[in-house]
């Protein structure tokens, strides 16, 4: 398949991306994820592994995805994420929620907020206001204009990763669109 018939990243990755990784790295991996999915709790030392293996060739990026119709905890735990990022926590929540995926309930999210350093009282005041609802629901909205129909649904340098996402498969898609990249092939433009 081309890239012209693969579904492509809406928007492209900007700066009010969650980014793991310089702006200036070889390869951007983007996940759209639900944090109470199963695939994405096994997605996630995947990612991880992958990202250790490429370090500074690799920008990663994380956007909410939350399937609430199977996940009862997912829009939550996605909210909390939002309001450690309002904390400067973003990757620390993350790993925390994917580290304790089976644990997700209300106390659970403000213990997970106190290990990693957060304000427990903002915290807590915005989960009960769902003050970080509008940004998850962006985030969605996003993923169904990019195709998304499940989680976790991986694209490369903007364009959807197809094939499965094991550590070997993924790991090779990234480096020939390394490759690619570094010889000239398309990509998408990054906004700032």
């Amino acid at each position: 398949m081309s890239d012209d018939e693969r579904a492509r990243l809406t928007p492209p990755v900007n700066a009010r991306d969650h980014v793991e990784g310089r702006d200036t790295a070889d390869v951007t991996l983007v996940e759209y994820g639900d944090y109470e999915c199963p695939y994405c709790g096994r997605a996630y030392p995947i990612v991880k592994k992958i990202q250790d293996r490429l370090g500074a060739r690799l920008r990663f990026v994380f956007r909410n995805f939350p399937l609430t119709e199977s996940h009862p905890h997912a829009q939550h735990a996605a909210e909390a994420a939002e309001a450690a990022a309002a904390q400067g926590r973003f990757w620390e929540m993350h790993d925390a929620l994917f580290e304790h995926q089976r644990a997700l309930g209300d106390r659970q999210l403000v213990e997970y907020a106190g290990d990693i350093g957060l304000d427990e009282s903002r915290f807590r005041k915005d989960l009960t206001d769902h003050a970080y609802a509008p940004r998850v629901r962006e985030d969605f909205l996003t993923g169904v204009r990019s195709g998304v129909n499940g989680t976790p649904t991986f694209y490369i340098n903007g364009f959807r990763h197809e094939a499965p996402w094991d550590f070997k498969t993924l790991l090779d898609a990234l480096k020939r669109a390394e490759t690619k990249g570094a010889q000239g092939g398309k990509t998408v433009s990054i906004e700032t």
